[in-house]
């Protein structure tokens, strides 16, 4: 066996594994070993470039690289459904359906009615070739180099199965519980704002312009309808129990009826049990489950007449609030939490809710010993949605009022412009934001010093041995170890940990820092255009906003960090101990300001780097990326097949088209 047939046997045998894992549920082989074989895929795929394939298992982590996305024009429209929320309205969805067919028998095929993004996906010959959200029905994104990281989706089907050459399946990108809380603890450490819900989350993390992100997060996929010309049953459900044999994830709640009574059952079972699922469901769907009647009773301008969506009410408890409290984040920020008499919800014990910030308690007009209405609902973060007025009376408790000084430290709290939140502004003597610099600094996006967690840095900082995150530096294996073998081994690991993270790049130093505002893309950004610690810090106002991505708020943070003498002195210790605070001989040998000032469209299908690629390298020379011709674009850099309402546009606007060879001339 050759080499280049190796590749062919491994990438069938991962995409099977894949299906029995995470369609299935079934794995016949260990992590370690899916691993063994992903790698010895990746070497072969790296050694023959030529066999480059963009359904390759390999291609599931995606890339850290920033992309655009293309609008696409759905095949068929994608419409949404008519909403109601009780069965009063399902028994008049079900005699509409009954008229229109002038009494013709019909199933009607139940289903769960996810909480996620609507995606449709399009196959030709096996191959996933095309995935596209929603959108405005019409039209939607382009979302594929995102959607290929989803390992519940196949990227190629299975050889011999009997699917049509060509067809779309349409169904719901949803974020896992599981995934979700952990999305939203590693948020709340950075101190970045909550998604609210799975569906939030999910439709974020299918946006981001990073496909490493995207395959982080571990999104999942259920399919709920197939559409094509050549379909293997007239019946929805036929069809969906043919696609799961193909390789599709379809719900195993799917069932068919006949009567409102089944109807009824199948919606009073899913209100409880849709609390034990994995992921987030709002409701049930109900479908006319023949295509020939779904062509019969047609369609309004908005929705289908053959399916309606039965929506489940959100879940609410009324509860004692007892107090609020208040935390303190790492940037100073102040947040009350609303501490209440323990409440079932949605399957948990509550106890405390977050009240966001002083308008938003103000807005309850709360008062110690209320009762409040607690809800869940399709969130997993409790809210206190309103104040339950069948229990207000004349003697209310102490009305609840934002406090004016910082729990921790006593500093009086300030507000900034434009911003709702309050703050602390004890920068250097407030120990939960010093903690929360230091525990943002060691994070693994950061510095990546993974031996210390909340609690080490907690005992660290109570010891006396650290007041900020230079001193982690100057800590020793005596100071950590105490006594023990054990002890002495977790501390030279610690140690190491530390040194390791002075060859961490620039950029990633710049995001460690802290600064407000400045996230791991601003920071790569300003990493770019400045190259060193020193040039950022002479930054003028006006340099930092001429810059596209840098708005008011991110360039006055910057300016204030680097004026402060506390951070000048950090940024000294930092240099001394060995951190990169500039960027790296082979990075700086790679930019160049060929591009700058120029705006790119990248279109069409490239031979000789793909587009993440393309993207890249118009960063690396000065350019920028945009998604949308416009009259401020410079070129566009064009491969086969460009659309034709590009090409339009852009012979309409006078835009230079440059093919993949000249644009390759062009940055040297």
């Amino acid at each position: 066996m050759t080499e280049q047939d190796r590749i062919l046997q491994l990438r069938e045998a991962l995409h099977r594994h894949n299906y029995n894992y995470y369609i299935l549920n079934t794995p016949t082989i260990s992590d370690r070993e899916f691993d063994e074989l992903l790698r010895e895929l990746s070497d072969l795929e790296a050694r023959y470039p030529e066999m480059a394939d963009p359904n390759s298992p390999t291609q599931r982590v995606g890339s850290d690289l920033s992309q655009d996305f293309e609008t696409f024009a759905h095949v068929r429209p994608m419409l949404s459904l008519s909403n109601t929320y009780n069965k009063a309205e399902v028994a008049e969805f079900y005699h509409r359906v009954s008229e229109g067919l002038a009494g013709e028998s019909f199933e009607i095929c139940c289903e769960l009615k996810f909480d996620g993004l609507s995606i449709a996906l399009h196959y030709e010959d096996g191959r996933l070739m095309r995935a596209v959200t929603r959108g405005d029905g019409v039209q939607g994104d382009d979302v594929t180099a995102n959607v290929r990281t989803i390992r519940s989706i196949p990227l190629q089907l299975a050889p011999g199965g009997n699917w049509p050459r060509s067809f779309e399946i349409r169904g719901e990108i949803l974020m896992p519980w599981t995934s979700f809380e952990a999305l939203n603890r590693e948020r709340e450490a950075r101190e970045e704002p909550l998604f609210a819900n799975p569906r939030n989350a999910a439709s974020g993390t299918l946006k981001s312009k990073q496909t490493a992100v995207v395959a982080e997060r571990r999104l999942d996929a259920y399919l709920y309808y197939l559409l094509g010309d050549e379909l293997p049953a007239d019946g929805h459900y036929e069809n969906l129990e043919t696609a799961r044999t193909w390789g599709f994830k379809v719900s195993d709640a799917m069932c068919k009826v006949k009567t409102l009574d089944e109807i009824y059952a199948f919606i009073d079972r899913w209100d409880t049990e849709r609390k034990n699922l994995p992921v987030a469901t709002d409701g049930i769907v109900l479908k006319v489950n023949s295509m020939r009647q779904q062509r019969t009773l047609g369609m309004t301008a908005k929705s289908p007449r053959w399916a309606i969506a039965y929506k489940f009410q959100a879940e609410q408890q009324s509860t004692v609030l007892r107090e609020v409290t208040y935390q303190v984040g790492r940037t100073g920020a102040v947040t009350p939490v609303a501490n209440m008499d323990p409440v079932q919800l949605s399957g948990t014990v509550v106890r405390r809710a977050t009240l966001h910030n002083a308008d938003f308690m103000a807005a309850l007009d709360l008062h110690v010993g209320d009762h409040v209405l607690v809800e869940k609902g399709g969130e997993i973060i409790p809210k206190i949605v309103a104040v339950d007025e069948a229990f207000i009376t004349a003697e209310r408790g102490q009305k609840v009022e934002f406090i004016r000084r910082c729990p921790e430290c006593g500093a009086e709290l300030v507000r900034y412009e434009g911003e709702a939140a309050w703050y602390c502004p004890n920068e250097s003597g407030c120990p939960p934001q010093i903690k929360g610099r230091i525990e943002h600094f060691v994070s693994r996006r950061a510095m990546n010093i993974d031996t210390l967690g909340p609690e080490t840095i907690d005992d660290f900082y109570a010891r006396g041995l650290i007041r900020d995150y230079a001193d982690l530096y100057d800590l020793t294996v005596d100071q950590l170890s105490g006594f023990g073998d054990t002890r002495i081994r977790s501390a030279r690991k610690t140690i190491q940990a530390i040194e390791d993270s002075k060859q961490v790049p620039f950029e990633r130093v710049l995001f460690a820092l802290g600064i407000r505002f400045v996230g791991e893309t601003v920071a790569k950004t300003l990493a770019r255009r400045f190259r060193s610690i020193d040039a950022l810090a002479r930054a003028s106002l006006d340099e930092l906003l001429q810059i596209n991505t840098i708005g008011q708020a991110i360039a006055e943070s910057v300016i204030r960090w680097f004026q402060d003498a506390d951070n000048a002195f950090l940024v000294e210790r930092l240099r001394a101990r060995g951190v990169q605070l500039q960027l790296s001989e082979q990075v700086l040998a790679e930019q160049s300001d060929r591009l700058a000032g120029k705006t790119i469209v990248i279109s069409g299908v490239f031979a000789h780097h793909s587009r993440d690629e393309y993207k890249a390298l118009i960063e690396q020379h000065g350019g920028k990326n945009t998604g949308s011709i416009s009259a401020k674009t410079s070129f566009i850099l064009a491969g086969e097949n460009m659309g034709p309402a590009k090409l339009e546009k852009a012979q309409k606007l006078g835009i230079p088209v440059m093919s993949e060879d000249e644009f390759l001339a062009l940055i040297g």
